[in-house]
């Protein structure tokens, strides 16, 4: 099996890297689905309840002879996907700056997720093991497609158009995600009128997510093109690419100590984001041990983040424009302080206010994540965009522990929702004090790129 060689694209024209950016969106789109249908509702609780119908009396389930309690084996799963995800994906974008493939190898990964995500229609009975391991497989591809597709940006946007063209994809992200468990979570509520039982009902919304996934990556993949001109010597092994790909990925590490700007600007990143991630993931646990509310109302919370953070991120991408985008990120962290201490005087049982401190949320999570996104892409290195980005990537999803370990370390000292959730204003505190040292400018430069009008 070879990589084939890559074309030399005509020289690009505005209209050209329009319709690009237009493709580019949708695989935001596409791959949204999988977040939000199966991450954020429903694999955790039905993959959960498999297991526990296949546990023994004492609720352990035994596979390859290890003894785990029912209950684990969801988390374990979501553990060993991120633990393959730093090992992978700075692997997948060497391969993709080696080769200069980044078209090809967005499809090999979407599809890789999105079949890996259509086969839980096929998990029920006692199959916990088969659904553990195809969402280990659809969320380790997600991520390496996440990479590539990252990379693209840098060659479909000029530098004074990253800060929109990254807002619309998110934004746009947000709306398909939601769009798409909104109808599923009609067919789950409804599932007596359609005819079928939750668990099918659940089965069928777990395998949308990866035909949605499939449908949508066509756009981008039909309007993408690739920019490396051919080599001379023709297709490349697989096996010598990826042998190469390690070779390259070894000299990005040596050359990530000599760009202290782009490893600044990285770990404060991984510190907010983490702070982040870790307030969307706990949301939904403080609602109801905390504040008492019940299922509708976090399922509620969850859609209106999804529709608010699109127009968030769009919001926010204007302002951008004018302000640069790390100012506005900078205020984006004031105001996650802000959204964090205002959750501690929630009142219990108000499902209001719970609600407005969601659309709080929504406002500034798509914005913090698309410009974040935007402003590293002008510290990368030309033709190392795809490498660079798999550290980010990782940053964003598969180091993102120290929050819930601050939050739970915060419970267990002081038994108190409200205290464990306040304690992660430190991470949008340093996060924030770690992003006002990044020269932002002095980080161009060193990366040989253009300086946009505004930063």
């Amino acid at each position: 099996m070879g990589l084939a060689p890559v074309g030399t694209p005509a020289e690009t024209t505005p209209r050209d890297r329009r319709r690009e950016q237009r493709g580019w969106y949708f695989y935001d789109w596409a791959n949204s689905a999988f977040d939000t249908t199966v991450v954020a509702v429903f694999l955790g609780p039905y993959l959960s309840d498999i297991a526990k119908a296949a546990a023994d009396a004492d609720g352990f389930v035994h596979p390859l002879g290890a003894d785990i309690r029912a209950k684990a084996v969801y988390p374990l799963a979501v553990t060993l996907s991120v633990v393959l995800q730093v090992l992978v994906l700075p692997l997948a974008g060497a391969l993709a700056d080696h080769t200069g493939r980044k078209r090809a190898l967005l499809g090999v990964f979407a599809y890789i997720g999105a079949f890996a995500t259509m086969g839980l229609y096929f998990v029920g009975g006692g199959r916990y093991l088969l659904g553990a391991a195809l969402f280990v497989v659809g969320n380790l591809a997600l991520g390496a497609s996440t990479v590539v597709y990252n990379a693209f940006l840098t060659d479909i946007a000029e530098p004074d158009e990253r800060d929109a063209v990254s807002s619309r994809g998110w934004g746009l992200g947000y709306l398909g995600g939601g769009l798409l468990l909104v109808l599923n979570l009609v067919l789950f509520l409804a599932h007596d009128a359609f005819g079928v039982t939750k668990a099918e009902a659940v089965r069928v919304s777990l395998a949308s997510a990866g035909v949605w996934w499939a449908a949508f990556t066509l756009i981008p993949l039909r309007a993408l093109r690739d920019r490396r001109p051919a080599p001379a010597s023709g297709a490349e092994p697989l096996r010598t690419a990826v042998r190469a790909g390690f070779g390259r990925l070894a000299g990005t590490l040596r050359d990530m100590r000599g760009r202290p700007v782009t490893l600044l600007f990285l770990l404060a990143f991984l510190v907010y984001n983490d702070g982040v991630q870790t307030v969307i993931t706990m949301s939904a646990t403080f609602a109801t041990e905390e504040l008492k509310l019940g299922q509708t109302d976090v399922i509620a919370a969850v859609l209106l983040v999804q529709f608010v953070a699109c127009g968030g991120a769009l919001a926010l991408g204007r302002l951008a424009r004018r302000y640069g985008a790390k100012r506005v990120i900078l205020v984006s962290l004031v105001l996650w302080t802000a959204v964090v201490l205002a959750a501690y005087g929630l009142r219990r049982g108000s499902a209001a206010e719970f609600l407005a401190l969601a659309a709080a949320i929504g406002v500034v999570l798509g914005g913090t994540q698309a410009l974040s996104r935007s402003l590293f892409s002008h510290l990368l290195p030309r033709d190392r965009e795809a490498e660079y980005f798999g550290f980010y990537v990782i940053s964003d999803k598969g180091t993102s522990w120290l929050g819930p370990l601050v939050f739970a370390a915060a419970l267990q000292w002081t038994d108190s929702y409200r205290t464990a959730l306040v304690s992660l204003v430190v991470f949008f505190v340093i996060g924030l004090a770690l992003l006002v040292t990044v020269d932002v400018p002095r980080g161009v430069r060193e990366a040989g790129n253009a300086l946009p009008r505004r930063l």
